[in-house]
């Protein structure tokens, strides 16, 4: 039996020694045990942790540039140096493959090298002489404490995507990880202290929906960054924006991948599987629905099951290629579709219920799942269901391929595979989807680009890091500015004009 760590917040520089009125169990989803006990956050210790970063801001914003990004490159080498260990402690409380873990921390130190390029994004524009002895500049300051509240599925990464940009921008930060893995985010505390960034800077409270919504009306707290469904997204969104705040909320996606007859059909296959089922299916930006445009559909399927019979799935520290969803109830939620699937009439080509798993009997097993003849009205395809579980939908046209991914009311990724260079031209000038790909499955941008969806996957009209980040944890000020020359004289009373 492993023995049950406490697992507990991270505030004003040190780990919090106070006594929590409620905890939840923590578990290690490959053998179903429980190995931690996270406490839960009251209102009061919401209120500390973001009373430790308002008094932090001050002495932080009025920091130098290069001050910052001498903390950010410590905090890079940091990360990269231990990699592997924060990589470890994913798999044991989400439960994805180390290899997919370790992928995970790369991507968000992609955003940390991108982050330590703060004085350069920082630079406003100048204008001499816009009126007699008169220039006009701009500047970007910090907004303030950001609180970033962050989902299960990426421990790390996600963030990631927010809290560097946030800090080397000069604002502080409390983080609100998910309550189902939240140790990676106390390891993440501890390597930015090592790195020398000031106490109350970045603070950590765990909890559930209480300790979010004392964040989203608390009067200290300036701007909010959300990842998650697309209801809580919306809810996060409404009350943080009635509450005075600046609000990033992204949500759900249902990700297409359109397959034209002319496309390599190996590649695609390849593609399939790997954005089906990787991380168990449980990524925002996941394939979720293959949409094959006829006559490919028998043939696609039969090349995608021959790759499916190959998956090992098993615990993530044991070289599988899937591991377990991330708690019971979550795996019991995506396996209940299986029969509603079959019940609505669509073809279960593969019965993840089968799977063998490589690990312990009561770790949360569900192996990879494809259904065929599915159509946009069954709840396998209008539902996210977070698993893996891919879905084939078949239609005759390309016409009717792109209406298919145009109606589904989320918009957060996409991909077309075909070797028709103008019929990629047209997929991607027509979807209405916040990012695609191009014979890439999984199209996440690079840090320096900005990575958001359209219609329900993002609420807000700011996209995370890149320049929208930077814009969104920063305000916008113009300064106009006239040193008078000592000859001049005389009152003018009249509206000042540009001569």
């Amino acid at each position: 039996m492993t023995e049950v760590a406490r697992i507990t917040h991270w505030i004003g520089g040190k780990a919090w020694d106070g006594e929590a009125d409620r905890v939840g169990d923590v578990y290690d989803p490959a053998t179903g045990e429980v190995s931690g006990r996270v406490d839960l956050a009251s209102a009061a210790d919401v209120d500390a942790a973001v009373e430790a970063a308002h008094q932090a801001f001050a002495d932080w914003r009025g920091s130098s540039l290069t001050r910052r990004v001498q903390v950010l490159f410590a905090f890079r080498e940091i990360v990269r140096a231990r990699r592997d260990e924060l990589a470890a402690a994913i798999t044991a409380e989400h439960g994805k493959v180390l290899s997919d873990a370790a992928g995970e921390v790369t991507r968000g130190l992609e955003v940390v090298e991108f982050a330590c390029g703060i004085p350069h994004l920082l630079k406003g524009g100048f204008s001499e002489g816009v009126s007699s002895n008169v220039d006009v500049y701009s500047i970007r300051q910090p907004v303030g404490v950001a609180a970033i509240i962050s989902p299960f599925n990426f421990p790390a990464m996600v963030p990631m995507w927010f809290f560097p940009v946030a800090i080397a921008a000069g604002n502080t930060v409390v983080l609100k990880p998910s309550e189902k893995d939240p140790s990676a985010s106390l390891l993440l505390a501890q390597m930015w202290a090592d790195a020398g960034l000031p106490d109350g800077v970045f603070n950590v409270v765990h909890g559930d929906k209480s300790a979010v919504d004392r964040l989203l009306e608390h009067p200290d707290v300036r701007s909010v960054s959300f990842v998650g469904s697309t209801p809580v997204a919306r809810h996060v969104y409404e009350t943080g924006t009635r509450n005075g705040k600046r609000v990033q909320s992204l949500g759900g996606a249902k990700n297409h991948m359109v397959v034209l007859p002319d496309a390599d059909l190996d590649l695609v296959a390849d593609a399939a599987v790997n954005a089906g089922f990787g991380s168990a299916g449980e990524r925002c930006m996941a394939i979720s629905v293959v949409v094959a445009v006829e006559p490919i559909a028998d043939e696609l399927i039969q090349k995608v099951t021959q790759r499916m019979a190959t998956l090992r799935t098993g615990d993530g520290r044991r070289g599988c290629d899937m591991g377990p969803l991330v708690t019971r109830a979550h795996r019991d939620k995506v396996a209940s579709y299986l029969d509603t699937g079959v019940a609505d009439g669509a073809e279960l080509v593969v019965d993840g219920r089968e799977v063998q798993p490589d690990g312990q009997p009561g770790g949360f097993w569900l192996g990879p799942t494809l259904f065929d003849k599915v159509t946009p009205d069954m709840s396998v395809y209008t539902d996210e269901i977070f698993g893996p579980v891919l879905s084939v939908v078949r239609v005759p046209t390309y016409d009717e391929a792109l209406e298919v991914v145009n109606s589904n009311p989320y918009g957060n990724g996409t991909a077309i595979f075909t070797n028709d260079g103008g019929a990629a031209r047209r997929f991607q000038n027509e979807v209405e989807v916040g990012m695609v790909g191009v014979n890439v499955p999984i199209p996440v941008p690079m840090a320096y680009y900005s990575f958001g969806g359209w219609k329900s996957s993002l609420f807000g009209d700011t996209h995370a890091h890149g320049t929208e980040g930077v814009h969104f944890f920063t305000r916008g000020k113009v300064i106009t500015s006239r040193w008078l020359d000592p000859s001049h004289g005389g009152i003018n009373l009249g509206f000042p004009t540009q001569t």
